[in-house]
C-alpha cells in the first residue's frame, strides 16, 4: 500500500492523441473482423457462463461457426495470462474474440452482446493489458484514475471490481470502487492511501467525488461504459455527459462502450462519445439460454403468494432467486417469507450498500435460501448453482425477462424459471414471447402448490397489506383476515 499520496493542485490535461493502428495491424488478423453489418452473421447457439465475473467462456458452444479462439493466441502481458491462467480458462467467448484484437491495438470498440456472453471480460482484459504494458506516468497524484469504468447499478459495479481484481493478482494495479451507500470518508481515505489503475463507480458517486475534486479524470486512458441501454434506460445519460467532458477529448483516450441494443440513442452517443469505433455484434439464434426450463403459471392475483410458499417448500434446498417490478412489492415478499419461516435477502434500490453486500454474501455461502429482487438491483448478480427464478410478477419491459432467467443455468448448469401470470399482467406474455421467438406453454399449478397456507411462525408485518397470495376456495380474505393485495400496475417504484 502506498501512503502519504501526494495531493494535486492545479489541474492539468491529458494532450497526447493515442496511437491508433490501421486495422491491418490488429493481432490475429490478416483482414479485419466484420464489423457492424456482418458481424451479425457470427451466430452463437449457446454459451456457456463460465465467469471471472462468471463471464470468460471456456466452452463457447461448438455449433459456433467461428472457430475458438485462444486467450494464449492473444499475445496478452505476462501477468494477465497468468492470471487468466490460474482461473482455469482458455478459450474466448465470441463477444471477446471480435472485440479484442480492435481493443488491444487501441482501436475504439461498440460492442452489441447480450448479458452473459462474456462482455465484462472483454473489456477487462484489454484495460488490464494496457495498463500493463504502458508504464504510469511518474508524476502521479491522489484520486488520478488511469481507467473509468461506469456501469448502472451497485451490483455490476462491484462484480467488476471483483473481477478486475482477479485479472490483476499478480500485478501492482489497484482497483479502486466507487458506489452510493457506503461512507464516503472511507471511500476518499482509500483514495488517498492507493494510487488509482481502474476506478469502477456508478455515474452519480463518480460526479459527487469528481465535483469535491477527490477524483481527477483527465488522466484517463481508457473509458469503459458498460450496458449503455440500461444507462439510458435508467436516466443516467445526463450525468454520463459530464462524466465524459471531465475525461480527455475523444481522441485522446480510448473508449469501449457495450450495449444488449444498438438504439438510435446508444449509436447517436457513440459518434459523439467515440473515435471512429470499431462496431462488433454478436447475435444468438436463441435469445434465451437454452440451459433454463421455462413455466408460466395461469393463477389469479391473490393466489401468488400462496403458489410461492408452496413452492420454495418443495425447492428448499436450493437457492432461488424471486423477481418482482416494484420496491415496495419486494419488501412485502421479503417480510412475508421471513415470517412463514423461510430465510429470504432483499435486494433493492432502498436498501444501502453494506447491507446489499452483506445480503449478496449470504446467499452465496448457503445462509439464505432465497433472494427477493427489483429487475435494477438484480441486474449485476452473477452467482453460480441458482437453481429457480421466479418471477412473481411478469416484467414490464420484456428484454427485463431475459436477464431475469439468465440469473439461473450459469457456468454448464441447467436452471428452471417460474413465472406467475395473473389477470394484472398477463397481457405483458406476447411480447416476451415475441422477443424470445418461441412459445411457452401455459400451465394450471398442481393442486398441492395452492395448498392452504400454515400459521406464520412470527407476527406478520403490521399495518401492511399482504402480498398477493391466499390459497384456493378461501373466499376474498386474506389468511390472517386482511384484505389481499392485488395490484400490480405500473409505478415509479421499481428500483
Amino acid at each position: 500500500m502506498v501512503h502519504s499520496i501526494p495531493i494535486r493542485g492545479e489541474p492539468h490535461a491529458h494532450n497526447t492523441p493515442i496511437t491508433r493502428p490501421t486495422i491491418q495491424e490488429s493481432p490475429l488478423n490478416n483482414t479485419a473482423p466484420p464489423v457492424a453489418d456482418t458481424a451479425t452473421d457470427t451466430v452463437v447457439d449457446k454459451v456457456v457462463d463460465k465467469e471471472i465475473d462468471k463471464e470468460i467462456d471456456t466452452k463457447a458452444d461448438n455449433t459456433a461457426d467461428a472457430p475458438k479462439t485462444r486467450f494464449s493466441e492473444l499475445a496478452l502481458a505476462p501477468e494477465l495470462q497468468r492470471a487468466i491462467d490460474d482461473l482455469g480458462f482458455e478459450f474466448c467467448s465470441p463477444i471477446q474474440a471480435e472485440s479484442l484484437p480492435y481493443s488491444l491495438a487501441g482501436h475504439d470498440v461498440l460492442g452489441k452482446a447480450q448479458t452473459g456472453t462474456g462482455k465484462t471480460a472483454a473489456f477487462l482484459v484489454q484495460v488490464v493489458n494496457e495498463l500493463i504494458t504502458v508504464p504510469a506516468s511518474e508524476e502521479r497524484y491522489a484520486g488520478e484514475a488511469r481507467a473509468l469504468i461506469v456501469a448502472p447499478t451497485r451490483e455490476l459495479v462491484m462484480q467488476i471490481a471483483e473481477d478486475a481484481k482477479a485479472l490483476t493478482k499478480h500485478t501492482n494495479l489497484n482497483v479502486h470502487t466507487l458506489v452510493g451507500g457506503m461512507d464516503y470518508d472511507k471511500q476518499r481515505r482509500q483514495l488517498h492511501n492507493e494510487f488509482v489503475d481502474i476506478m469502477v463507480a456508478t455515474p452519480g458517486r463518480m460526479l459527487d467525488f469528481r465535483e469535491r475534486k477527490d477524483v481527477y479524470l483527465d488522466t484517463v486512458e481508457i473509458l469503459v461504459i458498460d450496458e449503455a441501454d440500461r444507462m439510458l434506460d435508467m436516466g443516467f445519460i445526463p450525468q454520463m455527459r459530464q462524466i465524459v467532458r471531465y475525461t480527455p477529448r475523444k481522441t485522446h483516450r480510448q473508449t469501449l462502450m457495450f450495449s444488449a441494443t444498438f438504439t438510435e440513442e446508444v449509436m447517436r452517443l457513440s459518434e459523439q462519445w467515440m473515435h471512429e469505433p470499431q462496431h462488433v455484434e454478436i447475435a444468438s439464434k436463441s435469445v434465451a439460454t437454452d440451459t433454463v426450463e421455462q413455466h408460466i403459471y395461469m393463477v389469479a392475483g391473490d393466489e401468488k403468494f400462496t403458489l410461492l410458499y408452496n413452492m420454495l417448500q418443495t425447492i428448499s434446498s436450493e437457492t432461488t432467486i424471486v423477481f418482482a417490478n416494484r420496491r415496495d412489492e419486494c419488501r412485502k415478499l421479503f417480510d412475508y417469507l421471513n415470517a412463514y419461516g423461510i430465510k429470504a435477502g432483499l435486494l433493492s434500490g432502498e436498501i444501502d450498500q453494506n447491507k446489499r453486500v452483506k445480503t449478496l454474501n449470504g446467499f452465496k455461502e448457503g445462509k439464505l435460501n432465497v433472494l427477493v429482487a427489483t429487475d435494477v438491483a438484480g441486474r449485476g448478480i452473477h452467482i453460480d448453482d441458482v437453481t429457480h427464478v421466479i418471477n412473481y410478477s411478469l416484467p414490464e419491459e420484456p428484454e427485463d425477462y431475459v436477464h431475469r432467467i439468465g440469473r439461473t443455468g450459469r457456468a454448464g448448469n441447467t436452471g428452471a424459471s417460474v413465472s406467475f401470470a395473473c389477470e394484472d399482467d398477463a397481457f405483458r406474455l406476447p411480447a416476451i414471447e415475441t422477443l424470445l421467438k418461441r412459445k411457452i406453454t401455459n400451465e394450471v399449478p398442481p393442486e398441492e402448490l395452492l395448498a392452504e397456507l400454515p400459521e406464520p411462525k412470527s407476527p406478520l408485518p403490521e399495518q401492511k397489506r399482504r402480498p398477493q397470495g391466499g390459497g384456493r376456495n378461501h373466499g376474498s380474505r386474506s389468511h390472517n383476515g386482511r384484505d389481499r393485495h392485488r395490484g400490480n400496475g405500473r409505478g415509479n417504484n421499481r428500483r
